[in-house]
């Protein structure tokens, strides 16, 4: 595999480049606040709409079932058409759809408001991976993926923090107009800013001849790489764990222990805000790994994955009290130390070109299987058993997640041979 960008060289200035990742960054944070903000104020829309925790675990899968229909769609817009612009109409949507959650009367309306939000925010994280992917040394992929992720634990902690806060003293309702906002203004900002330029989809055949590809080509691209398709599980499976834990921690804490829900927002965004440290500290240990270690961005999740599932298995099985929290709180900084290096793969081993679209089947199926199904099957578990027996399913899906990225790693360095030569042109 031969790159323009493999090591060390940046399509634009470095400081040109960092203000994108600024904007970028800040467009997942509120990605991820508008999303979650919903999580801590359960109690306060159940007792208004008269709805049952299932329900309520709908307006999270909501979200996802959108994201699952639109993500692929969207990808090929911001892979053929435009990243730039893609990105910035998708971040106005959400945010403006957000807002007319607070608007909304009956939980019919709630819910398609809420997955409204999805349509917008369907082809963000193809989009934004591809134009990191793009713009920085590939060498510094899984860092810069890491940084880039840390702002999805900060969106969170701060959709649930702010989501119990303002419902406690304003109501449920002010608490999604309030978080919309801000995402309006980086999204104006995102119009303006450069790009690289649309990748020919062409590949080199045994005479070194370009040749364009064809469907049949980019199919082949996907299907015979072992190593994206049990990466693209291995999320998955983490990503049931994570979402569970945005969407119930906090009433975990409120049942458990008896909290307000101020209170137990607070703590649950500490533990998911504690993936602050996770993802980019990850991404910056797997990239030094690889060096002497080529399948290092699949065997750091592995590891770190499995890490968690010891923790958290501790946490809902044999302690309670502080013991438990700190705990908790271990699991919050290793659960998210798969994603820079697990995104990673997803560009590495795929023409620079599809380098959206395949994000895009990362997410189809992680929120397919995972995002999508968790809030659900969590809810009714919790509503035919209770909160804690809903709970001890999430370590046994850690531990599925770590085999399958251990079984990627087996064939990572055989697809990264597979990858024809690209180029990446600025705008």
């Amino acid at each position: 595999m031969n790159t323009s960008n493999e090591k060390g060289n940046y399509l634009f200035s470095k400081g040109y480049t960092n203000y994108v990742f600024i904007l970028l960054f800040l467009l997942y944070m509120f990605d991820y606040i508008d999303r979650v903000v919903v999580t801590s104020m359960f109690t306060s829309i159940e007792r208004d709409m008269g709805i049952t925790h299932t329900q309520s675990g709908m307006l999270v899968s909501a979200v996802y079932w959108s994201i699952v229909l639109l993500t692929f769609p969207v990808s090929i817009l911001v892979d053929r058409w435009s990243r730039r612009k893609t990105i910035a109409i998708m971040s106005v949507l959400w945010s403006l759809a957000t807002v007319l959650c607070a608007f909304t009367g009956t939980f019919t309306q709630l819910f398609l408001a809420r997955m409204l939000v999805g349509v917008g925010e369907a082809g963000y994280a193809p989009g934004g991976t591809a134009m990191i992917s793009g713009m920085y040394p590939a060498d510094k992929r899984a860092k810069i993926m890491g940084l880039w992720n840390a702002s999805i634990p900060m969106g969170t902690a701060i959709g649930i923090l702010l989501g119990g806060i303002i419902a406690t003293y304003w109501g449920w309702r002010h608490a999604f107009g309030l978080v919309a906002l801000p995402g309006l203004v980086v999204a104006v900002a995102f119009f303006f800013i450069k790009d690289y330029k649309t990748v020919d989809l062409s590949y080199s055949d045994a005479s070194h001849h370009k040749v364009k590809m064809h469907f049949k080509d980019i199919l082949k691209e996907f299907l015979t790489k072992p190593s994206l398709i049990f990466t693209y599980f291995g999320m998955a499976a983490v990503v049931f764990v994570t979402t569970s834990m945005i969407t119930w921690l906090s009433s975990y804490f409120e049942v458990t222990r008896g909290l307000a829900p101020g209170k137990a927002g607070t703590m649950s965004s500490m533990v998911m805000g504690l993936a602050i440290v996770g993802a980019p500290v990850g991404g910056y240990l797997a990239d030094r790994w690889r060096k002497r270690n080529v399948k290092a961005r699949l065997l750091f999740p592995t590891l770190t994955t499995l890490l968690a599932s010891i923790f958290l298995f501790i946490a809902l099985f044999f302690t309670q009290g502080l013991l438990q929290y700190i705990l908790f709180l271990c699991f919050g900084i290793f659960i998210t130390m798969f994603v820079s290096a697990a995104a990673a793969v997803t560009q590495d081993v795929i023409h620079a070109g599809l380098w959206a679209a395949s994000y895009a089947i990362a997410v189809v199926i992680q929120n397919l299987l995972g995002a999508s199904m968790a809030p659900i099957i969590m809810g009714t578990i919790y509503d035919n058993y209770d909160i804690s027996t809903a709970f001890k399913v999430l370590p046994f899906m850690l531990i599925l997640g770590s085999l399958l990225f251990y079984l990627g790693s087996r064939h990572y360095e055989n697809d990264l041979h597979k990858v024809p030569d690209y180029k990446i042109e600025s705008e």
